[in-house]
């Protein structure tokens, strides 16, 4: 069984996509949990379109189910869960009987479900943004983990929970302490043996152990006057970001602008200096995917000018500061990643550059890698897994008088992220080189609007002029705008209060016709 939420896999993973329909091919049944229809609903076994921010209640009737059915694994339960008796007084007291009224969603079809996820003999979900840049983003997650722990669904080769990354090499980012909550490795920031391990390692007295600030933070933090110097590398806030007039305030406001990068991007043009990047066609070293596989990057063409890699642009600086770093390559770096970070131990420069594709942990170099994760036990001080109850939350800004219709942002296939590459292929800006909106057919017609028409969709935040396209894949009341273009001019800011991303999936919004 395959559960799919939350990822519009065949526009976002096209590879993992064609993987899911030989799957199917092969007998697998394929459970798609999303409030639009996406591109493998015609092969899914079972479709479930909840309401938007429903998530949560969603998953919590699944699990109530599960748990009334007795259709949990007792012996993983027993051998391998915590705080099972909580959970189940948690669930004495939920009121599925609410469940169609608050997710749009029949009760039969959510007992199909918990019956096919549970007594199939592997059972897998996978999720991305849709599922996570919500207010309750971390418990969505949560709630999803209680139905893999309930069921022994995990820790088993064709089963568990997979977060599927925005981008080829964020998992990798993430496990080199892209976080502002840790360092590589994933040892968290604030803990004094995290503080003793890496001065030893990097054979320094002094290292920050206060946790730092997430993207949105940071302009706020500009805004304040606390963030005088801003370095931005690889990165597009100017539309990427929610809010993009907050963005902009905070990228006119800040001292001195740094952008990293390989085009003049938007962000780019407010900066003091431009450091020009290569891409990653134009350099060597690894990407980690979405299952924790390291696997090489081959240099392809040479680059242009002047441009350098981004380890040796941060290489010069940190000699400006008074530091000497001995990398002469990708490797050199490699080789570092081996000595500080114990889940890459044994992927070596060496083996990656015979062709090994290793899935860490790998503890040592004589060691294959590790295919599935918690076979044994869980990385807790108990090795046990804990199920967590979860109060069903609403969004934060819903739907009223004045802003009626529900914003949804999210991926096409055409392009990438804020579309500094992609924007700049012809034949992509043929197919796709302007922002659209999709409206339901229903709404269309009570606006009197046809297919093609410009309108005026209109937040909290700030307006844009987007031609709309008439769809039967979304529901009523609800519009799609993809976010490669200017969707975040209407986006709002406030964040997920554990993992700190973003609400770009629910914001209230309003349309009027362009005359």
């Amino acid at each position: 069984c395959i559960i799919l939420t939350g990822t519009n896999v065949a526009e976002t993973q096209p590879v993992t996509s064609y993987r899911i329909r030989k799957a199917v091919e092969r007998g697998a049944k394929l459970i798609i949990i999303d409030p639009m229809e996406i591109s493998l609903s015609d092969i899914a076994y079972l479709k479930i379109q909840p309401n938007y921010g429903t998530d949560v209640f969603l998953f919590n009737s699944i699990a109530k189910i599960i748990i009334d059915e007795k259709l949990y694994d007792e012996k993983f339960v027993k051998d391998r869960v915590e705080n099972f008796d909580e959970y189940i007084k948690f669930m004495e007291k939920f009121p599925i009987e609410n469940v169609e009224k608050i997710t749009g969603v029949n009760i039969d079809k959510i007992k199909e479900v918990a019956y096919l996820y549970s007594k199939s003999k592997s059972s897998v979900i996978l999720w991305a943004m849709g599922i996570t840049q919500h207010t309750t983003g971390t418990e969505n997650v949560i709630s999803l983990s209680n139905l893999a722990l309930l069921t022994g669904q995990i820790g088993k080769k064709g089963a568990g929970l997979c977060p599927l990354r925005g981008q080829n090499n964020v998992q990798g980012a993430c496990d080199m302490g892209a976080l502002p909550t840790y360092y590589p490795g994933y040892f968290p920031v604030e803990d004094d043996y995290t503080i003793r391990y890496f001065k030893e390692k990097w054979h320094v007295e002094e290292l920050p152990n206060k946790n730092g600030l997430t993207v949105v933070e940071i302009f706020d933090s500009i805004l304040k006057g606390d963030i005088k110097l801003l370095y931005i590398m690889g990165e597009n806030p100017f539309v990427s970001d929610p809010d993009i007039k907050h963005v902009e305030e905070a990228l006119k406001k800040v001292e001195f602008l740094v952008v990293q990068d390989i085009f003049l991007t938007e962000t780019a043009k407010y900066a003091d200096i431009v450091l020009p990047a290569k891409c990653s066609f134009e350099k060597e070293g690894t990407f980690t995917n979405t299952e924790r596989r390291v696997q090489k990057v081959a240099k392809c063409v040479e680059a242009p000018y002047e441009t350098k890699d981004d380890w040796e642009i941060i290489k010069l600086l940190a000699e400006k500061f008074g530091y000497k770093w001995n990398y002469n390559d990708s490797w050199d770096i490699l080789k570092e990643i081996n000595e500080v970070v114990p889940q890459y131990k044994g992927i070596t420069p060496q083996r990656v550059k015979n062709g090994e594709k290793i899935q860490w942990p790998c503890p040592q170099e004589d060691h294959p890698g590790t295919e599935t994760l918690h076979t044994t036990g869980f990385k807790t001080k108990s090795t046990k897994g804990k199920l967590i109850p979860i109060e069903f939350k609403h969004a934060y800004e819903l739907p009223d008088k004045d802003y009626p219709f529900i914003l949804t942002t999210g991926r096409i296939r055409e392009h990438y992220h804020s579309r500094t590459m992609t924007g700049r292929v012809k034949g992509i800006i043929d197919i796709v080189g302007e922002d659209f909106c999709l409206i339901n057919f229903y709404d269309a017609k009570k606006l009197k609007l046809k297919n093609g028409d410009y309108v005026k969709i209109f937040s909290r935040r700030g307006e844009l002029k987007i031609k709309i396209k008439i769809s039967d894949k979304i529901k009523q009341g609800v519009v799609f705008i993809p976010f490669h273009f200017y969707a975040n001019f209407l986006t709002h800011t406030k964040l997920d209060p554990y993992s700190k991303i973003p609400e770009y999936k629910i914001c209230a919004c309003n349309i009027k016709k362009i005359k």
